[in-house]
């Protein structure tokens, strides 16, 4: 007895539980599962980036970086390289990123802090809708507008431009639906002391708001530009290929890009065009992977 109550009819009771309880048993089998069912998500990205580094490698020489591709009747093994397509995929996401990113990025503002609930819900649909659009849809469309437009004019027909505007189209669903919902992640008491210490709302949203959302901006305008990087059908509608360097006077003219040269290439009968498509391959994911390094660096103090 202690303190007057009995404790020979309360025995002490653990916390442990048994190894052999139904309830453990099935913890154990569940989280078994869901191990077996991430290793199982995670294996065909494992076996592709595997096969395309083992190919890629041992096709790449520094010299295929600054050479031009070969000829249609130059099937001579190490000889060509595809210099001017690393130049025209990087011009192309370029424009494509000059466009989208500004309309999204004020976009998405509008829909966070300025626009009603009605409004905001009837456009996020319709960039959810746009997000699913095929990228060949984007492509046509591109070509209707683009393309059609400076044949009549006589400018061109062909151009970089066209395929930058083919991938604006692509990448701006990615971007309004990241900023718009990093821009809802942002605390609003953040908003509400920027107003009390007597902040507009213009101030608020550019001073306070944007820049605790800026690590998440970043990050969500370098997966658009990753995926810009690989698409293949709206280039073929809009730039398709050249087998010439990009200039500035090229913005109207054909354009190369890793993509289609992917395309071309490795459905070739010859041995040294798919040697060279592998090795753009494995430069198209050095050049996506180098874009979320320079994202993380730059936002590293944000974060």
């Amino acid at each position: 007895m202690q303190n007057g109550i009995m404790t020979d009819y309360f025995p002490e009771r653990t916390l442990t539980r048994s190894a052999l309880s139904k309830r453990t048993l099935f913890n154990t089998v569940m989280t078994f599962l869901g191990f077996v069912c991430g290793a199982l998500a995670i294996l065909p990205l494992l076996a592709v980036l595997s096969y395309v580094l083992l190919k890629g490698f041992s096709s790449l020489k520094p010299s295929v970086l600054f050479e031009l591709p070969p000829l249609a009747g130059n099937t001579v093994g190490g000889s060509g390289g595809f210099g001017n397509a690393i130049l025209g995929t990087i011009l192309m996401v370029g424009i494509g990123t000059a466009i989208s990113i500004p309309f999204g990025v004020l976009a998405a503002i509008y829909l966070t802090e300025f626009s009603s609930k009605l409004i905001a819900r009837w456009i996020r649909f319709a960039t959810n809708v746009l997000s699913g659009v095929p990228s060949i849809i984007a492509g046509v469309f591109s070509y209707s507008i683009i393309v059609l437009t400076l044949t009549k004019l006589k400018l061109g027909s062909y151009s970089a431009i066209g395929g930058g505007f083919a991938l604006a189209i692509l990448m701006l669903p990615i971007i309004v639906r990241t900023t718009d919902e990093a821009l809802q992640l942002v605390s609003q008491d953040l908003r509400q002391a920027s107003v009390g210490l007597g902040a507009t709302r213009f101030q608020t949203v550019t001073q306070v708001v944007l820049p605790a959302a800026m690590p998440a901006i970043v990050t969500g305008s370098t997966l658009a530009i990753a995926r810009a990087s690989g698409e293949t059908a709206p280039l073929l509608f809009t730039a398709l290929f050249s087998s010439f360097w990009p200039g500035w006077d090229s913005l109207l003219k054909p354009t190369a890009s890793l993509a289609v040269l992917v395309y071309n290439f490795a459905i070739s009968p010859y041995p040294n065009w798919q040697s060279l498509a592998w090795a753009a391959s494995l430069i198209l994911v050095i050049m996506v992977l180098i874009a979320s390094i320079i994202s993380r660096w730059v936002t590293r103090q944000k974060i």
